[in-house]
């Protein structure tokens, strides 16, 4: 039986066996919800990570970790500022207009699905300061981007002065954090940045089912524990969510993951050349390719998804093969 090569999505990964393992050790009896002791170590679990004071709390989806993490920087009445492509534009089903109870999302354009300042600028400039047009309060930012761009140290920092020159909360959505800080490092403080909220994602890095919504102002986690409760993401048995989380962070195994598979996207990138859209900073390709050359791959048992009429993406993950990899290089290059 044919076995076939999985570039569809890191979403698809299995679990780790480390974060299985961790949640079979809290199978016992504990306080429920957050009160157990597992999400009482994630405070300063992170804090040590990312070298300031912050809180850490468990959720089960990228999306409610990226809209609880804005509904502290944006109230109903304002405006979120984030690429038009991004996540919490087009993938998120119009959820961060309903947990931040109708802020209108303000969209601005940038390379390969990066804001800068003058993007931002250029789009909220012209916003009349008054009651008739929605303000901006905050900027969302992905990290790694939609089409798979780092943000360097010295592009969070001229956003993060920038944003509070202006007087706007900068948030970040991390689902592929782990892939960012691998390419500029292995920091997870230098792909932060001074942003002020980070949904710092696991599930796509070899989790289950728990990301961390990561406030650098520590006061503001009073209010999103109720927020996260009226939402119904605050599970009764929120431990199991917490051992995943320590998992990945005991000996840097969400680092290590991300390493692996971005190390596999850049075998694959060897092969494309001139195909590719964009440059490959963490574990995604964008390549050019003919219908009749997409078939050509899919005949060889390569499994990926269509990016417009020209183009397919790749996602390699934690568990990519090597060998996978580099078959999928040498296929692109031979087309």
């Amino acid at each position: 039986m044919t076995q076939i090569k999985p570039f569809l999505s890191d979403n698809a990964a299995p679990v780790h066996p480390k974060v299985w393992e961790a949640m079979r050790a809290a199978d016992s009896a504990d306080n429920p919800y957050d009160g157990d002791a597992l999400s009482a170590e994630l405070d300063a679990r992170f804090t040590d990570l990312f070298g300031r004071e912050c809180a850490a709390m468990w959720t089960a989806t990228g999306t409610s970790a990226n809209c609880l993490a804005l509904a502290t920087l944006c109230q109903p009445h304002g405006g979120v500022v984030c690429h038009q492509e991004a996540h919490i534009e087009v993938d998120e089903g119009g959820a961060p207009g309903f947990y931040l109870h109708g802020a209108k999302l303000i969209h601005a354009q940038g390379e390969g699905a990066k804001l800068t300042p003058q993007g931002i600028a250029a789009v909220i400039d012209p916003i009349r300061d008054d009651v008739h047009q929605v303000q901006p309060h905050a900027i969302s930012i992905t990290q790694a981007s939609e089409y798979g761009r780092s943000y360097t140290a010295d592009e969070l920092a001229a956003l993060s002065e920038f944003a509070q020159e202006r007087g706007l909360g900068l948030h970040m959505d991390g689902a592929r954090f782990a892939n960012s800080a691998a390419f500029l490092g292995g920091s997870a403080a230098k792909a932060a940045g001074g942003v002020d909220t980070l949904a710092f994602g696991f599930i796509k890095n070899g989790g289950m089912g728990a990301e961390a919504i990561i406030l650098f102002d520590p006061e503001q986690a009073a209010m999103v524990k109720y927020r996260r409760k009226r939402a119904g993401h605050l599970q009764c048995k929120g431990r199991y969510l917490a051992a995943q989380i320590l998992a990945m962070l005991d000996g840097d195994l969400w680092l290590s993951n991300a390493r692996h598979s971005n190390a596999a996207a850049q075998d694959i990138a060897s092969g494309c050349g001139d195909r590719l859209m964009y440059a490959v900073e963490a574990n995604e390709l964008f390549v050019r390719l003919s219908p009749a050359e997409r078939n050509a791959l899919r005949a060889q048992d390569f499994a990926f998804y269509d990016w417009g009429d020209d183009a397919a993406r790749f996602v390699t993950a934690w568990d990519t093969r090597a060998e996978d990899a580099a078959a999928l290089g040498k296929a692109i290059a031979s087309l």
